[in-house]
């Protein structure tokens, strides 16, 4: 079969985000996002998240958490995950090297943490022999695929302000998790007190760009600094730009998400069917993880069908629904699936 429930990032490009890129792709206009492309692009971002924002765009995730977490952290600092957060187990230690913290990986099992987790320490704030905590970072949605509610991520906000801490969402499929929620975007991160966000669009299809979002935007103050020491700063901006404008002006960000994550219950309820296989997590987003019987590994990593993120457990595998998946294409899997475990 040639579509890749591997991961979303194996997805081509929305047709209207490739129309977009080529309209931009007419004459010259400056460069490093002194262009009418960006100006429009972070216009647009200010109205759904909030017109006091900070927008500054990258080029890739991973440079979206670096920028975001170095920005409102020293090099003293620590900073709390879950411990199945991306920029724990999958950035290659880029969060810690560039922002020179000691990352704190919170046990989960669910992809979630809670306030009460970062409470033992903080007893070591004001101590010079040890971290200080300065910065939570959660992931909307979760590496599992779960989601936090308005009301719980208010809640870790409430507690990182009060304890001198900043709150950073890892948003790389925040649009999937506003579909899943059916709030908007501003009920989800700005009016919880959410302090900066790393917004993504690579997953949910666009051709590559991520930004960062200083809701509070005193904390962005350095960041347009920050990010050509990291480089990402895009010097043709417009092409990130034009894609997000596209991708955000006329919901087609929630219209990509709303449809990956229908393809995700409609797997879920077509995996439900099959003996021997179960699914450890709840199915909110576009992500489906399964556990299979250790004789069907083979069969579906054979055809390349199978993708492990979890090296202690290779039974558990999971799949990544897009925006251009399909029902056949669901049915075909899970034909697959069936013909592995008999």
């Amino acid at each position: 079969m040639n579509h890749s429930f591997g991961s979303d990032n194996h997805s081509g490009i929305h047709p209207l985000i490739l129309e977009a890129i080529a309209k931009a792709n007419t004459g010259h206009v400056p460069a490093y996002g002194d262009d009418i492309y960006t100006a429009e692009a972070k216009d647009t971002v200010k109205e759904i998240f909030s017109p006091e924002a900070e927008v500054y765009f990258v080029f890739n995730g991973t440079g979206a958490n670096v920028l975001a977490l170095r920005s409102i952290t020293r090099p003293f600092n620590a900073i709390f995950c879950a411990a199945t957060a991306h920029v724990w187990e999958n950035e290659c230690g880029a969060p810690e090297c560039h922002t020179g913290c000691k990352f704190i990986a919170l046990p989960s099992t669910d992809g979630k943490i809670t306030p009460e987790q970062m409470v033992a320490h903080l007893a070591v704030k004001g101590n010079p022999h040890h971290n200080q905590p300065a910065a939570v970072t959660v992931a909307l949605s979760t590496e599992v695929g779960t989601l936090y509610t308005p009301a719980e991520i208010k809640e870790l906000a409430d507690f990182a302000h009060r304890n001198g801490i900043y709150l950073h969402i890892d948003g790389t499929r925040l649009a999937n998790a506003v579909a899943a929620l059916g709030c908007t975007a501003q009920q989800l991160v700005t009016d919880t007190g959410v302090d900066v966000l790393s917004f993504g669009g690579t997953k949910n299809g666009m051709l590559g760009g991520e930004s960062v979002i200083y809701l509070n935007a005193t904390l962005g103050r350095d960041a347009g600094y920050e990010r050509k020491q990291l480089m990402q700063l895009n010097s043709k901006m417009r092409f990130t730009a034009a894609q997000f404008e596209t991708y955000l002006k006329d919901g087609l960000w929630l219209e990509n998400a709303k449809s990956a994550n229908s393809m995700a219950a409609y797997l879920a309820e077509r995996v439900s069917e099959i003996d021997r296989v179960e699914i450890p997590y709840p199915v909110q987003t576009n992500m489906v993880f399964a556990k299979i019987p250790e004789s069907a590994v083979e069969h579906l990593s054979r055809k390349g069908l199978y993708r492990n993120v979890d090296p202690a457990n290779p039974r558990v595998l999971r799949w990544v629904c897009s925006f251009d998946t399909t029902r056949e294409d669901v049915d075909l899997l899970i034909e697959e699936l069936k013909e592995s475990v008999r």
